[in-house]
């Protein structure tokens, strides 16, 4: 199996592993109780809250989540006044916002561009003083455009309001402004366990706790904490750190190779130029996906987003970007990183090109 869906989540890294295995094998205190061994497991959990803080902005505190749905939810539903944010953001975002205006709550949804970036005039004009969040992607799960997060901020800022970024898929590899206020992320999207993300809050940020109960995490988040994940969560991060410049070079490598491969006859979906190369969605004219899959078994990639799979919706992010319900769904999106190798990237996409033109004899 050739794995291309780095998206949807990632391949967990050995070092990750090791360093949950004890925690899973032998070591099993809970990190909130205040004898030796509780002490040891919470040790483990700031430990890791240091490796994950390493790679965010400072001046602010982390609270470990179940994940960045969780985290987004808290950052929204724990704010107050009108919201702003665009079209192509992830449901957990999109759905959350639907829910605080079915609760009355004012909610501005942005278009974006053809080549999926956000018009910062249209931003100015909708941002305005009383707006009280402003919720951006910083690369977009589907297409992998870059938002100018730094530009939605200052805009944010100006107008008094705070600036929520969704850094799932850019953490660790494109640089989080320094200016925003709320940032969420998660670890399966960086070779770490799934189960467990975190939002960071800025200091003097207050946010209404999501749920309620021993408020474990200082910045009001309740539940007892997994040392285990907390630890997977940490050595990925610090993984994400020493390898930057490694993993950069070798996705770039493997950008090149990709469209090197293709051939005629393919459409890049979104930016070329504000884009993370870790992501490749392309579409061909009157592709029929749904075959393609089934030809192409041994391979593992995207007919759109995982969290609206088995929707029978095409995506709402190419919608977003112009394209026609056909063109959509005849888009396919490639992910691929670390342990990608440039052999595997290859051949897959040599079996794609194949199997695709089988579809006009």
């Amino acid at each position: 199996m050739t794995y291309l869906d780095y998206q949807a989540t990632t391949p967990l890294a050995p070092e990750a592993l090791a360093a949950m295995l004890p925690w899973l094998e032998s070591q099993h205190a809970n990190p909130h109780s205040p004898h030796r061994e509780g002490r040891r497991a919470k040790a483990a959990v700031e430990v890791a809250r240091d490796q994950v803080a390493a790679l965010l902005p400072p001046g602010g505190r982390i609270a470990f989540t179940s994940g960045a749905t969780e985290a987004l939810n808290w950052a929204i539903k724990g704010t107050a006044g009108p919201i702003v944010t665009l079209a192509t953001e992830h449901a957990a975002v999109l759905d959350t916002v639907a829910a605080e205006a079915a609760r009355a709550r004012q909610v501005t949804i942005l278009p974006v561009n053809p080549d999926g970036v956000v018009d910062l005039d249209e931003a100015r004009a909708a941002i305005q003083p009383g707006t009280g969040l402003v919720a951006a992607m910083l690369v977009n799960n589907e297409i992998g455009v870059i938002q100018p997060i730094a530009a939605l901020a200052e805009i944010a800022h100006a107008a008094g309001a705070m600036m929520l970024c969704d850094a799932v898929q850019g953490y660790g590899r494109v640089a989080i402004p320094e200016t925003v206020d709320l940032i969420s992320i998660s670890a399966h999207k960086i070779h770490g366990p799934k189960g467990i993300g975190a939002l960071w809050i800025r200091d003097g940020v207050n946010l209404a706790p999501l749920m309620h109960g021993g408020a474990q995490e200082a910045p009001g988040r309740s539940g007892t904490l997994s040392p285990a994940l907390c630890a997977g969560f940490g050595v990925a991060a610090k993984l994400m750190a020493d390898r930057k410049n490694e993993d950069a070079a070798h996705i770039d490598r493997l950008w090149s190779l990709a469209l090197d491969r293709l051939g005629p006859g393919w459409t890049i979906n979104g930016s070329t130029e504000h884009r993370y190369h870790g992501n490749l969605n392309i579409r061909r004219a009157n592709l029929d996906v749904n075959r393609l899959m089934s030809d192409l078994r041994d391979i593992a990639f995207s007919a759109g987003s995982a969290c609206a799979s088995g929707s029978g919706r095409s995506s709402h992010v190419l919608r977003a970007i112009g394209l026609t319900e056909a063109q959509a769904r005849s888009s396919i999106r490639l992910g691929f990183g670390r342990y990608t190798t440039e052999t595997e990237l290859r051949d897959a996409i040599d079996a794609i090109v194949v199997a695709a033109e089988a579809q006009w004899p």
